[in-house]
């Protein structure tokens, strides 16, 4: 038997994560945590859960911690003694106001403790489970991957026994849709209502009081884009219409990656990219490239192509007889200019990349995806190295 010791917010990133192990057959010990948080109202969704999968024959032991007078002495717009919880998306600077000092430290030392204690009084291996995902990087330090490799170090060093406890954190290079996505697999093998475990979550950092959302915080506008990006209803009631907080999430989105790809990019990047223009024939940085390495999408860095799969068309552009498997490059009908084209955009952040034609090698396929140079960032192989 397995077992596991974990953070259980009531949130949808730890209530994913309970069903992970569930399925892969942990015993799971559940710790909720009352931090002061003006969304107290996550403790009672958590214990909801638990009673609702106990009513399946699914059994968590839970039990809650009361943190409250260390986090007295904190300051953080995420505890009941702060300012109002930033509106906006969840990488904007202002949403570091949410961060509450030291906290992840705190919990994992509370779930260690207990870990141990479960590894000593029953002799078996126990694994700290923890939700922390890629999504979080950017604004809490506390959710990177050196911050628990460093953790688990340290706690190594000041416990006997520590040879028996390990740290486990399955979420750490997926976002909110990867993680629902993993949540849909659980709730199938566990034979569970996807929709019922949801509802019974909460990611604002602010609800009103009736535990409703605005969708307007970060938080909330990123488990909303999670929801639409997996195809899904988010289950839980909003203050307004589903339609409508859908719709405000997606114009965060759009406004803050505007922003950022104008921050980020040269006005002819951002032209390429963000306005569907064209480079001049032969005036790009790769057209003639020759040298072996890999090209990336100059918005968001995903793996387009390869050296290998480039060749000499003669046509003024980067061309490519195939993209790379990883690239799931998309395909869009464009009729402008009076014609009929194949549009090719980057699957992750829709970048215009260029278009695909059907007088390519025949050897491959006999495709020739003309990309623009703007589109593209190349790695040599000495700098892979």
């Amino acid at each position: 038997m397995k077992h596991a010791v974990m953070a259980l917010s009531g949130g949808m990133d730890s209530s994913s994560l309970l069903l992970h192990l569930l399925r892969k057959g942990y015993t799971v010990t559940a710790i909720s945590f009352n931090y002061g948080q003006k969304h107290l109202i996550e403790l009672e969704r958590a214990a909801s859960l638990i009673d609702y999968l106990g009513s399946r024959d699914i059994a968590v032991a839970h039990h809650v911690a009361d943190l409250t007078s260390a986090t007295a002495l904190f300051e953080s717009d995420l505890l009941n003694t702060g300012d109002d919880v930033p509106k906006g998306h969840y990488e904007e600077e202002n949403m570091k106001a949410t961060v509450v000092p030291n906290r992840n430290a705190l919990f994992a030392s509370i779930l260690y403790g207990t870990a141990l204690s479960l590894s000593q009084k029953h002799s078996v291996d126990v694994e700290i489970a923890l939700g922390v995902h890629s999504g979080d990087h950017a604004i809490y330090p506390d959710c990177r991957p050196e911050f628990y490799r460093a953790l688990e170090h340290a706690f190594a060093l000041g416990n006997w026994e520590s040879e028996r406890i390990s740290f486990t954190l399955p979420y750490l290079e997926l976002d909110k849709a990867g993680i629902l996505r993993d949540a849909e697999g659980s709730t199938e093998k566990l034979k569970v209502d996807f929709d019922e475990i949801f509802s019974r979550t909460i990611t604002s950092y602010q609800p009103d009081d009736e535990g409703r959302s605005d969708g307007r915080t970060g938080s909330d506008i990123e488990r909303i884009l999670a929801f639409n990006a997996i195809g899904r209803r988010d289950p839980i009631t909003y203050v307004e219409p589903w339609e409508e907080v859908l719709d405000n999430a997606l114009q965060t989105e759009r406004e803050y990656l505007d922003k950022k790809y104008r921050e980020q990019l040269t006005d002819l990047q951002y032209h390429v990219t963000r306005e569907a223009g064209t480079e001049r024939a032969f005036t790009g940085k790769y057209w003639n490239e020759k040298r072996p390495g890999k090209y990336r999408c100059v918005c968001c860095s995903v793996l387009l192509f390869t050296s290998t799969m480039k060749f000499d068309s003669g046509c003024g552009w980067p061309s490519f007889h195939t993209e790379h498997k990883e690239a799931n490059i998309e395909r869009v009908d464009d009729y402008s200019h009076g014609m009929h084209r194949v549009e090719v955009r980057c699957s992750v952040c829709d970048a215009h990349l260029g278009h695909v034609f059907n007088d390519g090698p025949a050897a491959y396929g006999g495709e020739r995806y003309c990309i623009n140079s703007a589109s593209l960032i190349f790695e040599t192989q000495e700098e892979e190295r």
